[in-house]
């Protein structure tokens, strides 16, 4: 049973004495998680498989969630999905490390938590739109442009915020 406050903590101790090649299934649904101050998601599904290797423990796992971001254009929060997957090694020492450094604690359990959150916040736009043709904000008095037109739109070359400088050159 996972813990309410580390949902994704796994004993994984029985692994360790299992033969090369034994792979174990673990799965998650949960209509809310916490990943970190800056991470909520809802509707998170996801399963990771748990191989044991000569190495340590090979995790491979897929994941998806909901989360709110503001779009960059109008300022309006939408629901925004994400999709990712993960893959990383926790070796027996520290000889058979990779890049992340990840050693399996003495204890036998594993936080994937702290991986579920790196891993999707790599798949975060960078500047979210909530849908591809958004107006935008009006220039000159704010209003939302996808609710209503306010009229200050300016024809032409005018409406580019660039238009400064093309009559400079």
């Amino acid at each position: 049973m996972a813990s309410p406050r580390k949902p994704f903590r796994l004993n994984v101790g029985f692994l360790i004495h299992e033969e090369v090649g034994y792979t174990r299934e673990f799965s998650w649904e949960f209509d809310r998680v916490v990943l970190g101050e800056d991470l909520r998601l809802t509707g998170v599904h996801g399963a990771a498989q748990i191989s044991r290797t000569p190495q340590g423990l090979f995790v491979h796992g897929q994941f998806s969630g909901e989360t709110v971001l503001q779009c960059v254009r109008c300022l309006t929060d939408y629901s925004h999905l994400l999709h990712w997957e993960m893959t990383e090694l926790y070796a027996f020492d520290h000889r058979s490390t990779t890049e992340s450094g990840l050693v399996l604690p003495e204890d036998a359990h594993i936080d994937l938590g702290p991986l579920l959150r790196e891993y999707a916040l790599l798949e975060l736009p960078i500047s979210p739109v909530h849908k591809p043709d958004c107006a935008g904000l009006c220039p000159v008095c704010g209003q939302d442009l996808n609710l209503h037109d306010c009229g200050h739109r300016l024809a032409g070359d005018e409406a580019s915020p660039f238009s400064v400088l093309k009559r400079r050159f």
